[in-house]
């Protein structure tokens, strides 16, 4: 374990206005301790790609690489199915010159003649092939270029919008998506177990949720706040989430067995850098906590039957004048009038008309399904909150997405998409909900109607007829509808959700609706979609195949006789042992589930294998469940 101090007088960032050549070169010559650059693209699943260039070599090329022209990889390094291919693998990594560049210290390796970390210049890039973008970056700086470009468009050819603002066209400069997200991770001590019977008691009593952080957390937690405040995220808060369990004192005065959430916040950037904000705080956040000796996990439910971690997004549009004000497109005239303005309300028709095809951008990992269950606070199905009355604000937290507002401050009005984790290719997902947006922009113009019609449109009751949303469906509620609604209640009224990765990335594959809306503006393409589809796909399989079926086969092992041989407990034995051998064993009557699953996957079936995946995961909830009463009843 590493001491870690927050060194107040490091180079963190290098800023936009910085990014010329001459800039550059004057910038490293005076920090000798920074000896690498690194040009991080992400490719089409999230993963950000890092090499160790002597920083020499950079500063000699400094316009070569500028201009894209000296660093290349191939399509193995990378996921990009069906595009970087063996025959034709070539890939471009140009640097992005419009975000932030920022400073990566290895605090294990000293600088010997500064006394300083050794750093590494980390690039944000776009991957090219063959001259086109292919990556999450390249999607989401095209999708925001594209908002940008039709809200301008639809302010010119509809000056009485203006006139809602208080405008006129030509006082118009920009157009900005604004994003945030709210991070959410376990950490722990790695040696320790911990049952997953004490965090279910522990939640239960609310004994973690906002709770103080004691020792090396609090520690880790306080630099990380710091360190984010050094690299410019202007964080907000850093808190303790509802998970987590009670650490243990030692002899030493140490704190130990370590298991606890937490959530870190910073401010609002526009849509690319806020998104880059992201990658890079998930790297500065397991890297801290990591040198105090605690694991960092952003899964989505890395523990079951816990809380799981989300990451709540954030989005508005922002419009900038000529003279500097800024106008929040979401907000209407009048907050105490009305929810939202025209241009929020198409928005807001967009996302929830369309969520089937941006949810196969955010929940694409079985891990993301395993949180998405009732009982923990995280959403399963398509419906919105926008508050019990206009006066009175969304506090909802059983809803898919929430509209955000206070009466007085328009800058607050936002949505806030709660189904996203941290391992939610944040790129690709903000992308769809930017096209989703447009697109239900489009319909809110082009019907005539007012902010009130557009309004009692999106409440309308289940089974009314409407021209954009679905009639047998319902798109507003401001009830729990975990407490108040049974399942098939839920299924009926916002409809049935994916219930797992295939039945999620379906949504875009051979979907014209899909391609109508992702593609416009050359956002994505048919090749981008089709790429996605392919590595989500294969992803999913590896995970049936390596790690979620040998993880189920380790915990049916586990599970083994330990009675006296009495009666209730030999039945349920027999019930149990019955349960295993459906899972795991194949048996002259019968083809157990796991290999039905395997040839199911051997026969590219993914609708067999999907029914499978489910028979399974219902079949391991109910043996945990006959295993915990047998094992309770044991004296």
């Amino acid at each position: 374990m590493t001491d870690f101090h927050v060194i107040p007088d490091l180079l963190c960032v290098i800023p936009v206005e910085n990014h010329s050549a001459s800039d550059i070169r004057k910038i490293l010559s005076q920090h000798p301790e920074i000896k690498f650059v690194s040009l991080a693209a992400v490719d089409l699943m999230g993963n950000d790609t890092d090499e160790k260039i002597p920083i020499s070599d950079f500063k000699e090329n400094i316009e070569d690489y500028l201009e894209g022209k000296a660093v290349q990889t191939d399509g193995s390094s990378v996921v990009l199915p069906g595009i970087a291919t063996l025959n034709d693998g070539k890939v471009d990594l140009i640097p992005d010159p419009d975000v932030i560049w920022y400073i990566d210290y290895n605090q294990e390796h000293i600088d010997q003649a500064t006394g300083l970390p050794v750093g590494t210049l980390r690039i944000p890039s776009f991957l090219k092939h063959n001259d086109d973008a292919v990556c999450s970056r390249s999607v989401l700086k095209k999708s925001a270029q594209y908002f940008e470009a039709k809200i301008k468009d639809v302010f010119k050819n509809n000056p009485e919008l203006c006139e809602e603002f208080g405008f006129e066209p030509d006082d118009l400069d920009t157009i900005t998506l604004i994003t945030a997200t709210e991070l959410e991770f376990w950490v722990n001590s790695p040696d320790e177990i911990i049952s997953t019977e004490q965090l279910t008691i522990s939640q239960e009593l609310k004994e973690s949720y906002w709770k103080r952080t004691k020792g090396v957390v609090r520690t880790a937690l306080e630099q990380v706040i710091m360190v984010l405040e050094q690299y410019g995220f202007n964080p907000e808060m850093g808190h303790k989430e509802v998970g987590g369990v009670k650490a243990s004192l030692n002899s030493s005065g140490e704190f130990h067995f370590i298991m606890e959430q937490l959530e870190v916040d910073w401010k609002y950037s526009d849509a690319l850098q806020g998104a880059d904000y992201e990658l890079i705080a998930r790297i500065l956040i397991k890297e801290i906590f990591r040198l105090h000796g605690l694991d960092v996990s952003f899964d989505a439910k890395p523990l079951a039957g816990v809380a799981g971690s989300g990451e709540h997004t954030h989005v508005n549009a922002v419009a900038y004048l000529k003279n500097g004000k800024k106008i929040n497109l979401f907000a209407p005239e009048d907050m105490k009038k009305d929810y939202l303005s025209k241009i929020g309300w198409g928005c807001l028709f967009g996302i929830m008309r369309h969520y089937d095809i941006v949810n196969s951008f955010v929940s694409a990992t079985t891990d993301a399904f395993e949180r998405l269950t009732p009982g923990f606070e995280a959403p399963t199905h398509c419906v919105a909150s926008i508050g019990m009355d206009v006066l009175t604000p969304s506090r909802n937290r059983s809803v898919l997405l929430g509209v955000v507002r206070s009466e007085n401050n328009k800058y607050a009005t936002r949505f806030e998409l709660r189904a996203p984790n941290p391992h939610t290719n944040t790129y690709l997902c903000l992308a769809a909900i930017y096209q989703a947006m447009l697109d239900g922009l489009d319909y809110a113009l082009a019907s005539g109607k007012d902010s009130k019609q557009l309004e009692e449109e999106f409440i309308k009751p289940y089974g009314t007829p409407s021209d954009y949303l679905e009639q047998n469906k319902l798109y507003r509620c401001e009830e729990d509808i975990f407490e108040d609604m049974t399942s098939e209640e839920r299924d009926r009224l916002f409809g049935k959700p994916a219930a797992n990765v295939f039945y999620s990335i379906s949504a875009i594959k051979d979907s014209e609706d899909a391609d109508t809306i992702l593609c416009k503006g050359d956002v994505f393409s048919k090749m981008i979609l089709d790429s996605y589809y392919m590595a989500m796909l294969a992803r999913w399989e590896m995970e049936l195949l390596e790690k979620i079926i040998p993880a189920n086969l380790s915990t049916i092992r586990s599970f083994v006789r330990k009675d006296d041989g009495n009666a209730y407990d030999s039945k349920l034995w027999d019930e149990i042992d019955s349960l295993k051998t459906k899972l795991a064993k194949d048996t002259d009557s019968q083809e157990c589930i796991f290999t039905s699953i395997k040839k199911a996957i051997e026969a590219k079936d993914w609708e067999e294998t999907s029914r499978h995946q489910l028979e399974m995961k219902q079949t391991m909830k109910t043996l945990k469940e006959k295993y915990k009463i047998y094992c309770d009843n044991q004296v």
